[in-house]
């Protein structure tokens, strides 16, 4: 259980701090390459071994759902409290095969290398592995031979399905560190760049200087003449 918690942790303290970094690095990746970034394919084998994994987990917790339903709580001999808690944790383990479970699993199939996506279904296999776990305890103390042995065969099967997502969230981690190391060599290659050169501009001293266009100096209109009527020097007869 240890083991398998600390490659939960490591796996998302790798994915946080690559995170960080792609967030650090998009200025300079834009300014560099004008394209715009395209998500690499999936490989067939990793959707191969997830499918994989996927298939084995519906077909346990089907099984489970069915066991825990065959399962007689209230004739165990037991105290009443143990029962109820007992009870508690079956409808607990249902509601998550029901709901938290599949929204998990499709989540991680939309995409299938997202260390995120990975790390979520994981962390929830983890928690149902231990409740789960208990309710095993629990039959076998207080139930039947076969109610035992049937929880207990789905209890199986749930670990070898949390163990092989660990294993394949772990395989992720370690891609993601190796792209981590790539994004380093990345940053100190942009940052030791010598800056681009100066453009030159070019001036050709063999044109003359266009001379600049005179003003039209207005001429000054002669002032207007007046007529004057003679006076009348005539006199009457």
């Amino acid at each position: 259980m240890s083991n398998s918690r600390n490659i939960l942790v490591r796996s998302l303290f790798c994915f946080i701090f690559i995170g960080g970094l792609a967030a650090v690095l998009a200025p300079a990746a834009a300014g560099a390459q004008d394209a715009p970034a395209v998500q690499p394919p999936v490989a067939y084998a990793s959707v191969s071994e997830l499918n994989g994994i996927v298939e084995q987990l519906k077909q346990t917790a089907q099984s489970m759902q069915s066991d825990l339903a065959k399962t007689r709580i209230e004739r165990w001999k037991t105290d009443g409290a143990t029962k109820r808690q007992t009870l508690a944790n079956v409808e607990s383990i249902q509601r998550n095969l029901q709901s938290a479970l599949p929204e998990t699993i499709t989540q991680l199939n939309n995409a299938p290398e997202d260390l995120g996506a990975g790390f979520k279904l994981y962390r929830n296999l983890d928690a149902l592995y231990d409740v789960f776990g208990s309710v095993v305890e629990a039959a076998g103390a207080f139930g039947s031979k076969d109610e035992f042995q049937s929880l207990g065969n789905d209890m199986t099967g749930l670990e070898s399905a949390r163990r092989a997502l660990g294993e394949r969230v772990q395989k992720l981690a370690v891609s993601k560190e190796e792209e981590l190391t790539r994004l380093r060599v990345q940053v100190k290659k942009l940052s030791a760049a010598p800056p681009p050169p100066p453009q030159k501009v070019v001036v050709d001293d063999t044109v003359p200087p266009k001379k600049p266009a005179k003003k039209k100096v207005a001429k000054p209109k002669p002032p207007a003449t007046t007529i004057d009527t003679p006076p009348n020097t005539s006199q009457p007869n």
